[in-house]
């Protein structure tokens, strides 16, 4: 059972290019936001559709996949974990922000 804590699975587009930030020891990390689309009915019976934004993070060997093939508007399918993170602000105020740790990434042929 424990396989199923913190196990997050998307499948959406990219938002934007994927943003590539390379670290002084040679590793790099990949970011980019995901959009998922959700419909439902509202009381009056007329569908309601959404957009949900999720940050993405990608790290290890699999970034390396991002930077050369995964591109804007391309659909994806991704699996990895929660994180949360805090910091403060230039003003001091105390912010958050959740990202998906991506470990998984799956590439839908392109439309």
């Amino acid at each position: 059972m424990n396989t199923l804590r913190n196990k997050v699975q998307l499948i959406g587009r990219l938002g934007q290019d994927p943003e590539i930030i390379n670290f002084e020891d040679g590793n790099k990390m990949a970011k980019f936001s995901l959009a998922t689309d959700d419909s439902y009915k509202d009381k009056k019976g007329e569908k309601v559709e959404r957009t949900y934004w999720h940050n993405i993070v990608v790290k290890g060997g699999l970034v390396k996949v991002v930077e050369n093939f995964v591109t804007k508007g391309q659909e994806i399918a991704i699996e990895g974990k929660l994180t949360n993170h805090s910091w403060n602000d230039k003003d001091g105020i105390k912010r958050y922000t959740t990202e998906v740790l991506c470990n998984e990434l799956l590439m839908f042929g392109k439309q």
